[in-house]
């Protein structure tokens, strides 16, 4: 059984930053592409970034490319979502995600954690 969790969130004014971390139970995450999704009061889930098994390859949408940065360390079975220069819009519930498939196809993570609150004030 695969069990995320996210740590990390919080409140913080906008231009500040936040690192957010997951750590999975599984025996290694090395197997697993991982990503980070997020969901604002009144709207979808949404796809955030996500990272290739060997941490090279990255994607990002297009609202957070250039603010955020994923990264990974497996032999600690973690992966960090670093957010700088945060804007209100970034408020949401941030979800930490697996999936056995490509890391690119965001509809193939089956594997949530619980999540972490960020709150963006302006």
């Amino acid at each position: 059984q695969v069990q995320l969790v996210e740590s990390g969130g919080g409140l913080v004014q906008a231009g500040d930053s936040l690192r957010l971390s997951c750590t999975a139970s599984m025996r290694t995450i090395n197997n697993y592409a991982m990503a980070w999704f997020r969901q604002a009061p009144g709207k979808e889930r949404e796809f955030v970034a996500a990272i290739s098994r060997s941490g090279i390859s990255t994607v990002f949408a297009d609202s957070v490319k250039g603010r955020f940065t994923i990264s990974r360390d497996n032999a600690k079975n973690t992966i960090y979502l670093q957010m700088d220069t945060l804007k209100p819009e970034d408020t949401a519930v941030y979800y930490c995600a697996a999936s056995d498939n490509h890391y690119g196809t965001v509809t193939s993570y089956h594997y949530w954690g619980q999540g972490t609150q960020v709150t963006v004030s302006s």
